[in-house]
């Protein structure tokens, strides 16, 4: 039998870039592409702006969100002597109020359909290869609510990747860094592509975007390392580079000259990419070193590992009254109220009546959304409960929040001792906290290996995967005290279906996994998901799929009321 090629993520990127390219050549002659702001950053992921050039877009124009005066564009037309074809592409799918507006507006029926929405189906028998008969390369499909971990997004990231996030910020693999940490973004030559979103920065521009993906070598090595080692690992860069530009002088011969002088252009690449990274390494540890970070992270650490809520009162109160951000604070609260089934109701309300002293009395609303969210609960609401150790399996227990006070023993998420050079542990990306929504996944896939190390067992034990029939299997009593309910499916289909898939097994074909987070991810638990799949690299593929990548400034920023009483500004 022919080996069958895993899954790849590019086909998803290539898919895109087809189906936008399609709408585009289907509109003849020169055109102008009109654009929101919030599409700009996910179509520059997959199609550069030379591509768009060959399709024939003279120019790229970005709408602002919620910014558009329609009556005066419709006037603007109305009064222009040039006549003007205009096109539509609904992204991701035409509405109904859509169709309404188009009616009323007495042009619908000037309109052709010309593609159901930007990513479809090519094929017209799709529907026939989706869902009806089991995948022989697909493995498992692994579903995580974000509503089962609620506290690992709310800690402080620690891997590189999760600090830029943290620190800067990451939005379609680009980070917007100041050029004084980075240097100024080098000028594009002649003809040379850009992001559709991406206009040509001035050269004295105070903002550098940089892109932040694999095609970065330097990036990929270290994205997924914990921050503490993020120095030594470039200065062993640095210090390779200088001894491979060195050997330039022990270069003799004609042939020993060109080998050199081919290999330098990736060696000015790799020299850039060190110098981006040692600036936003720099820049980071400016902030890891304050003495408000350290507070704030020995307060999550010490929430995490079960410490006695009521003891880090003291140090909340200090970061109010020193000013701290407030996301910074909300997360602390909100990470006490996940972890400890909700805040004492004295100390809740001390803890509204200082925030709205210190930060201003809107924040009135802010308590009040993340009440809504059930991030941040009383002990006597009904809502924080926890599920009790007995586990949630009766009817007579009314708990719904995951109890991590029995889930930290059982799954063993909090690890004393952690190499951050050569780790063994997924507990590494958060310097000793092993994130819950990860180690569901173990249960799953890393069975033997989740048992040894919960057991007290060696770490560094073979690990042993688990297979798809066997689901939940030795973790049914863990994930009673989990959040939600769980369950597990075995697709039998045909006996073709079953035959071909043990000649796989028998073969030796990896399996691809497809573990998928609803609710959002962060790049600290994507860091664990790699550590996890570069160990199954023999058997398996793990492929990541999520709904966001979210982080807890991003979760607080979504409840913080940024308007002031009496005005309309932030």
């Amino acid at each position: 039998m022919a080996p069958h090629a895993g899954f790849d993520t590019d086909q998803v990127k290539d898919k895109a870039r087809k189906d936008i390219l399609y709408l585009l050549e289907g509109v003849r002659g020169k055109k102008n592409l009109v654009i929101e702001t919030a599409l700009a950053g996910p179509i520059g992921l997959f199609v550069k702006f030379s591509t768009l050039q060959d399709y024939g877009v003279d120019k790229v124009f970005l709408l602002e969100n919620g910014n558009a005066d329609v009556n005066h564009i419709k006037r603007m037309q109305r009064e222009s002597q040039t006549g003007h074809e205009f096109s539509i592409f609904w992204v991701p799918r035409r509405t109904l109020v859509a169709e309404k507006i188009l009616e009323e507006s007495g042009v619908l029926g000037d309109t052709t359909r010309m593609r159901q929405e930007l990513i479809a189906g090519e094929d017209s028998n799709e529907s026939n290869k989706l869902g009806l008969t089991p995948s022989t390369t697909i493995e498992s499909l692994i579903v995580i609510d974000r509503e089962v971990d609620s506290a690992t997004p709310l800690l402080t990231q620690l891997t590189y990747e999760g600090l830029i996030d943290e620190v800067v910020g990451i939005q379609h693999n680009q980070a917007d860094v100041d050029s004084s940490v980075v240097g100024a973004a080098p000028q594009p030559a002649p003809g040379s592509s850009k992001a559709v979103g991406g206009a040509p920065a001035p050269a004295q521009a105070k903002k550098r975007k940089i892109m932040l993906d694999s095609s970065d070598k330097l990036y990929h090595q270290l994205r997924d390392t914990n921050f503490a080692i993020v120095g030594s690992l470039l200065n062993k860069v640095a210090r390779r580079l200088q001894t491979d530009y060195d050997s330039r002088h022990g270069s003799k011969t004609t042939a020993e000259l060109r080998e050199f002088v081919n290999k330098l252009p990736g060696y000015q690449a790799e020299q850039q990419s060190l110098k981006i990274h040692t600036g936003l390494a720099e820049d980071i540890m400016k902030h890891t070193r304050t003495d408000q970070f350290g507070r704030l992270l020995e307060v999550q650490q010490n929430l995490a590992a079960g410490a006695d809520p009521s003891s880090q009162h003291e140090a909340i109160e200090e970061l109010i009254a020193r000013d701290a951000p407030l996301a910074e604070v909300l997360r602390i609260m909100c990470l006490e109220s996940c972890i400890s089934g909700g805040i004492k109701p004295r100390d809740l309300e001390s803890f509204k009546k200082m925030i709205l002293q210190a930060y201003g009395y809107q924040h009135i609303l802010t308590l009040d959304a993340l009440e809504k969210l059930q991030l941040l609960l009383s002990r006597t609401s009904p809502m924080a409960t926890m599920i009790p150790m007995t586990g949630g399996a009766s009817h007579h227990h009314t708990g719904t929040k995951t109890n991590y006070t029995y889930l930290r023993k059982a799954l063993r998420l909090i690890v004393d001792e952690v190499n951050e050079h050569d780790p063994n542990d997924i507990a590494y990306v958060y310097s000793g906290y092993a994130p819950l929504s990860v180690r569901l996944v173990q249960c799953i896939l890393q069975k033997q290996h989740l048992t040894s190390i919960t057991r007290g067992g060696n770490a560094n034990a073979a690990v042993a995967t688990g297979g798809a029939s066997q689901g939940w299997r030795g973790f049914e009593e863990v994930v009673k005290h989990v959040c939600g309910q769980t369950f597990d499916e075995v697709q039998k289909g045909e006996d073709k279906a079953v035959k071909a898939r043990a000649l796989l097994t028998c073969s030796g074909e990896k399996k691809t996994v497809f573990v998928v987070f609803l609710g959002g991810i962060t790049f600290t638990e994507i860091a664990a998901l790699r550590f996890i799949a570069k160990q199954e690299e023999a058997r398996k593929e793990i492929i990541i799929c999520t709904t966001s990548i979210i982080s807890g400034n991003r979760i607080m920023d979504a409840a913080i009321e940024r308007s002031t009483l009496g005005k309309s500004g932030v």
